[in-house]
Formats: structure tokens, sequence, C-alpha cells
């Protein structure tokens, strides 16, 4: 009995001194830097490891970012370009591509993946979709061949528009001018244990249709929700059930056991006159919530138990991207680090107003989720202590 309490003891003392300390590991954020005012890399490092995020994703390999990275405990998940894929299918230029941009950096440098190419399937220049599938079994090969393959995988981002069909989920199903080629690449990542990402924005579903799909359903907020007529599972919130319909799609062409992550998702802080919805307070709430649902290690309603991973987009504004205002404007942060808005990231190094009475604190990954956490630590903490009174009180003399 008495080992027993002092147990409870050692553990309470582990609690009250915040030991136990809850890290995010499927939440990671989208790095790009397509900008000209965008601070260095050992600055954006330091940003990072403020806000305890431990993965981000690079749309190159920047070799300032690999080597300002090394010695850090943040995971980089890096992008072949798009124009280098046909090169790449040979097996030696493979080879020279990994010996020459990830074997010097690794393993100083935490590399876990390599993503092939961008949204091929649907990006304008459909000539380089037969070129995917080769180079990466290439690379991979090359990665074999170095001792690489161990630490890091090889995949490719899609958008969602590969799929035909998202609603309900269950009737998620890709296009037929990508079926054929989808079955190459899905074969490819079931044998080399690699997951599927997809860049899901409910944003998109949203500003094309902001009268028929309610807000409060693709922020996160308390909703109804959807239930799927055939499955029966409820959904309440569009990331979930977009995920799902493309696990579905893929449990079609008899693909069931391969992960799905998420690549990219945000919502923009503003927007042109037609780009409804783009405004501050939606993207502070759609990323707050994801946040919370990150903090909680959630799974979608077809694989509530296994944990989503997902990228963030993004950690920056980027000034110079082409296209609409929104694509200039998805990040948290301003490019002098200032925040954008503030989804209850704390950092030590923010020089925000919106977070200027926090500056001398350590960050949390969330408020909210840091109060939840406190909370729930105290209610352990609670029982505990009863359990060990009634313990003690059973104790015979």
């Amino acid at each position: 009995m008495t080992n027993s309490i002092v147990l409870l003891l050692f553990f309470l003392t582990f609690l009250e001194h915040g030991l136990f300390f809850q890290r995010v590991s499927s939440l990671g954020i989208n790095y790009g830097q397509v900008g000209d005012n965008l601070p260095p890399p050992n600055k954006v490092l330091q940003l990072l490891s403020s806000l305890n995020i431990n993965k981000t994703r690079i749309y190159d390999t920047n070799p300032q970012v690999l080597t300002s990275f090394a010695n850090s405990n943040i995971e980089l998940f890096v992008t072949v370009e798009n124009e280098m894929l046909p090169s790449l299918v040979d097996p030696q230029k493979a080879l020279q591509w990994v010996t020459s941009r990830m074997k010097p950096y690794f393993p100083a440098t935490k590399i876990g993946g390599i993503a092939v190419g961008n949204e091929l399937y649907t990006d304008d220049d459909s000539s380089l979709i037969g070129y995917l599938v080769p180079a990466m079994t290439s690379i991979h090969a090359a990665l074999v061949q170095t001792g690489l393959d161990k630490y890091i995988q090889v995949s490719t981002p899609s958008s969602l528009s590969v799929l035909q069909e998202s609603y309900p989920p269950s009737a998620g199903c890709f296009r037929p001018q990508v079926a054929g080629v989808m079955t190459q690449l899905l074969s490819f990542l079931r044998s080399t244990k690699s997951p599927f990402w997809i860049n899901a924005y409910p944003y998109f579903a949203y500003k094309d249709s902001p009268t028929k799909i309610p807000l409060d359903y693709v922020l996160y907020n308390p909703n109804p929700g959807m239930v799927d007529p055939y499955t029966k599972y409820h959904y309440d919130n569009m990331l979930y059930a977009q995920v799902d319909a493309v696990i579905f799609a893929m449990a079609r062409l008899g693909f069931k056991d391969i992960e799905v992550g998420v690549s990219e998702t945000g919502w923009p802080s503003k927007g042109d006159g037609d780009e409804i919805g783009a405004t501050v307070a939606n993207a502070a709430v759609y990323n707050k919530n994801l946040l919370k649902r990150q903090l909680h290690g959630e799974g979608t309603p077809l694989r509530p138990n296994m944990s989503l991973d997902v990228y963030l987009f993004a950690l920056f504004n980027e000034d110079l991207k082409p296209g609409p205002t929104s694509e200039r404007n998805y990040g948290l942060y301003q490019p002098d680090e200032n925040m954008t808005y503030n989804v209850g990231l704390l950092s030590s190094s923010s020089t925000s107003s919106q977070s200027s009475t926090s500056t001398n604190s350590f960050m949390s990954i969330t408020s909210s989720a840091s109060t939840a956490i406190k909370e729930g630590k105290q209610r352990l903490m609670t029982c505990v202590y009863l359990v060990a009174i009634h313990m003690i009180i059973r104790r015979p003399y």
C-alpha cells in the first residue's frame, strides 16, 4: 500500500511541474517562398521553433533552408519541382539528385518526405503526368541505393479535383481521365508504405456555393453537419468529408490500406470582390478550429482511430504569387513576422500587437488547447488526490 501511495505522489509531481508535454506530431505547416520580402531561413527556423511546430513543407530543395534547419527538431518535407520530372525518370539522374540534394544534408537535417511534383494530375501541363510514377520509382530506388529509404518517404500531393465525385463521401471516385495513372501511383504508394497526400480547401467549395454550403460546416464551428446516406457516418466539417471521399475513391480501385494525409489546407484572409468568404475573421476561425482538432489527434469518421496528418497553408503571405488576391493572403504571418491574425499560436519572438501581451511567454500550440490541457490536468490531479486519500483512509493500522 505504501508503495502505491508513493507512486501516486510521484505521478502528481510530474503533473505539477508540467513534465508531461503534449506535442502535436500530426500538424505541420507549409513554408512557401514566393516572395521578395520574406525573412531568411534561420529566422524562419526560430519562428517555427518558438511555435513548437516540428514539421514543415517546402516547395523545392533550397540549400539555404536545408542548411539552416540542420540540428533542429523540425522535419522537412521537400519537393521536386514539376519541370524536373522528365529528367528524373532516368535512374542515374535520380541517383545524382538524391546524392546532391538529400545525402549531404541528412541526417543533420531531418528530411521525412519527398513530394515528387505538386498537383500533377490537375496541372495545366498534362504532358508531365506520364513522367510522375516513373520519376517517383527512380527516386525511391536511389534512396534505397543510398540507404535513405528507411527514413524518407516518396509521394506526390494531388488536388481534390482528381475526384469525379466527392459528395457524399461514400460516392468518392476518381475522374476517368486519371484512373489509370492513379492505379499506378497507388500501387507505388502501397509497395513503399507511403501516404497519399491531398491538397484540400473547403474554402473553394464555399466560395463557389455560398448559398448552398453552410459557413459553419466549412469552418468547423458547431453545426448540424451531414450524414452520409449510405454509411450513416456523421460529418461536422467538410475537410473530414473530403478526406473520406478520397479514401472511398482509392477503395474503388482496390486500395483500402493506404494512409491519406492533407498536404495543404487553409483559408485566405483577403480576396477579390468575387472571392466570397476570404476575410480575416473566417481565416482565423478556420485555422484556430483546425488546430484544436489536431491537438486532439482526431481521425475522420471513416478512420476514427487514425490521426490525420495535416500541413496548414501557409506560414507567410507571399507577395509574388500569381493569381487572384487570395493566393497572396493565406499566411498566418506577414513577412515581417507579425501575425496576420491570432489563431492562438503564441510565440516569444512575436512582435504582433495581437500577441504583445504575451511576448515573454513560452509558446503553447493554441491558447484554447492550452486551457483545455490545464483544465484536464487539474481534473486528473483532483482524481489522483482523491484516490490517494481513499487509499490512506483504508490503510490498516
